[in-house]
Order: C-alpha cells, then structure tokens, then sequence
C-alpha cells in the first residue's frame, strides 16, 4: 500500500483555489464581497486583459489592522465567524476564510489597508509565499491587487476564455452587485475604460445604473411579507418578457442565488402570461431568518438550501401571481414607497427627493389593513414554532425528488387549498392559431409551387454565412446520415405503378400498389414540398442590402453584448449591416432585402433565446423554424377536399418518395402489406 503523504499548504491551497478560484470572475466575486462585508460604501474594480494580468479591488470599510494582514492569507482564517453555532446565522456573503488563501496561492497578491485609527500597510504573497509588511501611504479601506493570475499553474490558464469573454463574465457578475447592493457605489473600469457605475442611490438608482430608465415603466415594485418571509424588489409587469434567463435575479439575505425552488415559484406565476421561449424579468429580494436558510450547499455559494421549500414555494407563488392577477390582496403586496416614471431624471422623484431602497421598517404601513398585520403576525409565529426543531441535514436523492414531484402537484396556499402550478395555459396561442387554420376555406393547389414571397419576409435567419465550428460528433452524424440516405432510397417506388382509389376522412389520399396500400396525409406532404421548395430557393439567393430609413437600435444586457459581439461578422454576411452602438447596444443599418418586412425584435430574440447553451448562432436550426411555419402555413389542411387534379399533381411532386417526414418530423405515408390487413381481419394466423 502506498504511503499517505501529509500535503504542505503550498499544495493544498491550490488544490482549493481549483474550487474556488475557477477564473478571474471568480476572484472578483471573493474581493467584492470581503469588501461588502467590512462594510464598505464605495467599491472601485478595476481588470486588465479579462481579469488575467490585473484584478484590483479598491473599498473604504473597516480596513484590516497589521497585526492580522499575515493572518489573512491563512487557510480558514476568517473574521466572519468564531464558532460552529454561527454557522446557524450567518449574514455575512463570506464566512468559509479561504478564498485569499487560494487567491494567493495560484497568484501575485498585493494587499494595503488602513483603519479608522492606524496607519496604512502593506504586504505582499506571491504563490502563497509571504513577504514583509510595509507602513505606506493609503486612505481608510482595503486595496487587493491580484495579478497575474495562474502564473504557477500553466495548466489552468490554457482553459481560460479570450479577454473580451473574461470581461463579459466580470462585468455580468458586477451587474448583480449593483442590483444585490443598491446602497452602495460601484465603479467597474476594465483596460482603463469605465464599464459600469452605479452610486448607491437606491433600489430605483441601480435598475436604472444596470438596465437603463425605460426598464422602470415595464416594471412593478412589490414590497410584501408572508410567512414570516420578507419580499421586496421589482417584477416585470404581464405583457414584459425577455428572451433568455439572463434579466433574472433573486437574492437571498443579500446574496445572488439561481435556486431551482425560487425559480420554479416565479415560473409558474407568470406562466398563465407567457408564450413559449418567453422568460420574466425580476429583481427580487428575500429576507430569511438565518436559523432556516443553509448557505453553506455549493463551492461557491450561488445556491443555498432551505429547511422547508414548501413555505418559501408558497410565499413566493402567492404574491408574484396575485401582483400579476390583479386580485384584492395585491394592494397589499404593491410597494407604495418607491414611484415608478418612464423617465429618470437626476435620480429624483416627484417630490425632489432621491429615491430610497425601499426597505423594510419593523413597524407595518399603515395602509396595511389591521386583518392583514394580524395574518403577517399569526405567520410570522408559526414559522417560529415550526424551526425551532428543524436542522441543516443533507438531503437525500429521494428528498429532493420528492420536493421535485410537489413542485410539480402544487403548493399549499394560506388558506390550506393546493394551489394548481399555471401550467394551464401555456399552449393557448398555438391552439387558438391551429384552431384558425382549420377553419380557413378550401384552397387550390398550385403546382409548381408560387414563389413565397411573403413568407420569406418573415425568415429569422439564412444558411449563408453560418459560423463554422468543430463538431465532435461529425462522423456519428455522417453516419446516421448515410443510413438516412440509404433508407430513403429503398422507399422510393415507382409512380407509375400506383393506382388511386380514393380519399380517406378528406385527409388521407390512398394509392394502391401490388399486395401494398399507401396512405398519404395530404397536409404532412403538402408541407413538406413546400419546405422543400423554400429552403432551396433560400440556399440559392443573393444576398441584397436594403438600407434602412431609421436603423434599428437593439439594447442588449452584458452576456447577451458579449454573444452578439462574436457573431458580428456571420450577421453581416447574411446581409445585416449591425454595428456595436456602445452602452450596450447594436445599430442595424441595412437588412437583406428579401427580408426587409422582418420583425428584428422577433429576430433578435430568436438569436438572443438560448446564449447559454449556444456556441454560436445556429442559422440552419432558425431558419428550419421560420421554414416549416411558413410551409405549415402554406399548405392544404386536412378535412379539405382536393380535385382529381390536385391529387395527382400532389402525388408526383412526390416522386415515389414513401420516406418522407414533414418539417415537424411527422410521417407523410404509411405502408401496409395485403398480409398486414388480413391479419386484422383474421383471415390469416
């Protein structure tokens, strides 16, 4: 047996940097919020070359006095907390005394501090190697300069993203500071270049720092406490959706957290409001007593545990829907402390006041209804009673699953009813649209099929000039591929052979052929020639400029900048004239002519839907979309019934095609054998 080896803290510290110190976003994180919790005001960040040669984190709170500043970069030395009760209650954004540790071990660390009464000092730790402190000059606050980051792990820089993609994740991550901590002023410079400001206004001020004044006028400000629960922020109103999962922010405590049981609560109270590929906007904020609430469940805190999500799901669900639905207690939960204007002007509000986090008094409104603070106390007393006997443990797979499978049921309400998730009216829409279709009149056929003019004015993208990328699954697809082309070429017959016999419920054309029966939808193969016919003339066309008479202005948040950056060259080359605006925005100038009635809000959001999970933009998957929509439009329905002629001419535009499939992936025709149909009849065993 090998022999167990005590591993030195050179080693060990940068084994949890690989936890903790994943990229430079990550080292920002940690600096950010040691300068929150020593209670810092105003927050200076500063990054070169995407965080990789320089990050510098600047605050004035409490500063570190010299006796502790070797002590700092210890493993596990933290001013946060003392005993393993504070685990229970802990407040603060750090509390694990790691992170500088780690930072110092993979890095060129350079701290100055100074307190309320010493003087300034400094020390230096490169690669976890500790020099002299220094007395220097230096206001109140902290300064850490971390530089070169990973100079002594090559291995790790080689994973790290390009500077602009590093940039983009610092600057997502400052934008949730801003809105996590409004009372506090924020500057973020990347390469010398201002970025980001925001200047501790408020609640109001920070929305506006982040997204922009016009972002208040879609928005509704909540303020409401149930189940001992406090809830205050800002929900995008019924008609206000963005197309990615990136304009949502929940906090808890103070920290930014993507909790699955948060995010399913909001989901289902603006489902009954959205259409598919539709996501809420929000910016909420969560107050937990502490004693209920484990933060200590993830590597780098993005997500916490509570000890009863039945209680949270409810509190959450209840006043986003009844806010949303308009129902009598929502003028409880509507904050009426912050006014809300599509303008901002010089951070004031209509009474010249600078506008205020809205922020909880101990005291309750007094246009809360006396009913409503006997429920908010009555609530706030069971939830007291019900934790005193409830403790952090781990949850088992069956514990999670079983909270998975009530989210799905429903959650209790106030009243003790289960609550129906708004599942019900999700595909409204599209059966509203089907519904439409099947009512239109009979139509005619002509073959060959006219140039879709129309449709192809709404196309969300085109085949030409589609980002190349490495695909690591090419040969598994050239060879499904092959087995695709072999198996259509065995389901071709010869037209010639088939007779028609008739049609079937007005919707099914029927051919027969020796001892075998087709069965033809009419609407499938309609579709699927004209997607057919679409999509070539697509791949075969020109690409035209038709210069716009008012650009078009796109505003983007920072991921979705950061996405819209690199495919630049690939929009251009469909025939988009698209240029950075600056301030997060893009400038479309010109657009294809054959597309020049797009919808580019539509456009853009088809784009912008899944950033997350796309590598670059997929044109072919769009554009097969915006295909089969306008073939679905285009063709025959079923239950219409198609002349002699029609059939016909339907028929051989197959070409003896039996394979198949509309855009859909539906089949077009299905085979059966004499032998298949004397079965069902029991003429043979």
């Amino acid at each position: 047996m090998a022999k167990i080896n005590i591993l030195p803290a050179s080693v060990y510290n940068r084994i949890a940097a690989g936890e903790v110190v994943e990229r430079p976003y990550s080292v920002v994180k940690e600096l950010v919020e040691n300068a929150i919790d020593a209670g810092a005001k105003n927050i200076e960040v500063e990054i070169a070359e995407g965080g990789k040669r320089l990050v510098r984190v600047t605050d004035d709170g409490c500063g570190i006095e010299r006796d502790d500043l070797q002590a700092a970069f210890l493993p596990h030395a933290t001013s946060k907390i003392a005993k393993a009760e504070d685990l229970d209650e802990i407040m603060t954004l750090g509390f694990r005394g790691e992170a500088l540790a780690s930072i110092a071990s993979v890095a060129k660390v350079t701290i100055v501090s100074k307190t309320e009464e010493g003087a300034a000092h400094r020390i230096d730790c490169h690669g976890g190697k500790l020099g002299e402190i220094i007395e220097c000059g230096g206001g109140k606050g902290t300064q850490v300069s971390v530089e070169d980051l990973f100079f002594n792990t090559p291995a790790r820089q080689k994973f790290l993203k390009t500077d602009k993609s590093e940039e983009s994740d610092v600057s997502n991550l400052m934008t949730r500071f801003m809105l996590g901590n409004p009372d506090v002023s924020f500057t973020f410079t990347a390469d010398g270049r201002k970025v980001a400001q925001s200047f501790g206004d408020g609640a109001e001020a920070a929305m506006v720092s982040v997204y922009g004044a016009k972002i208040l006028k879609d928005c509704i400000p909540v303020k409401a406490e149930k189940n001992g629960i406090r809830i205050w922020g800002y929900i995008g109103n019924q008609n206000y959706f963005k197309a990615n999962r990136s304009y949502q922010s929940t906090f808890v405590n103070g920290r930014y957290v993507t909790n699955s049981t948060l995010q399913m609560a909001l989901y289902n109270a603006y489902a009954g409001y959205m259409m598919k590929r539709q996501y809420p906007f929000y910016v909420l904020f969560l107050t937990i007593p502490p004693e209920v609430v484990d933060v200590n469940v993830h590597p780098n805190k993005a997500d916490v545990r509570f000890a009863n999500n039945q209680i949270v799901y409810a509190a959450v669900y209840s006043i986003v829907s009844s806010v949303l639905d308009g129902s009598a207690k929502a003028l409880d939960y509507v904050s009426k402390d912050v006014k809300v204007r599509s303008t901002y002007e010089g951070a004031e509000t209509e009474s010249g006041q600078k506008p205020k986090e809205p922020v909880f008094s101990e005291k309750k409104s007094e246009n809360v209804s006396k009913a409503s603070q006997a429920q908010l106390k009555d609530s706030d007393k069971a939830l007291s009673s019900s934790t005193e006997h409830l403790r952090f443990q781990s949850q088992t797979w069956n514990d999670r699953e079983r909270d998975k499978t009530f989210l799905r049921q429903g959650q209790p309400s106030s009243e003790g009813k289960a609550v129906e998730p708004a599942y019900r009216s999700m595909f409204t829409v599209e059966e509203a649209r089907a519904e439409i279709e099947r009512s239109k009149p009979k139509v005619q056929i002509d073959l060959p099929f006219p140039a879709q003019k129309n449709e192809l004015a709404v196309f969300s993208s085109a085949v030409r000039g589609e980002a190349k990328e490495e695909d690591a699954f090419a040969e598994n697809k050239k060879y499904l591929a092959a087995l695709e082309e072999k198996k259509a070429k065995q389901a071709k017959i010869d037209v010639s052979a088939c007779v028609f016999r008739g049609t079937l419920f007005q919707t099914y054309l029927i051919y027969e052929r020796g001892d075998e029966a087709f069965l033809i939808d009419q609407h499938a193969a309609h579709e699927r020639l004209i997607f057919d016919e679409l999509k070539k003339k697509m791949e075969n066309r020109a690409v035209a400029v038709q210069p716009m008479l008012i650009p078009y202005l796109l505003t983007t948040n920072v991921c979705e900048t950061e996405f819209l950056r690199g495919q630049l060259e690939t929009l251009r080359g469909m025939g988009f004239d698209i240029e950075e605006f600056g301030g997060g925005s893009f400038k479309v100038s010109a657009v294809p002519t054959d597309l020049q009635t797009i919808d580019l809000k539509e456009f853009f959001s088809d784009i912008l839907s899944d950033i997350n999970g796309l590598k670059g933009i997929r044109l072919a998957e769009l554009l097969r979309d915006k295909l089969a929509m306008a073939a679905c439009k285009a063709a025959v329905k079923g239950g219409m019934e198609l002349s002699r002629q029609e059939v016909q001419a339907l028929f051989e535009k197959m070409d003896g095609d039996m394979g198949l499939k509309c855009p859909h992936g539906r089949p077009v025709v299905v085979r059966l054998t004499k032998t298949e149909i004397e079965k069902m009849f029991k003429r043979i065993i």
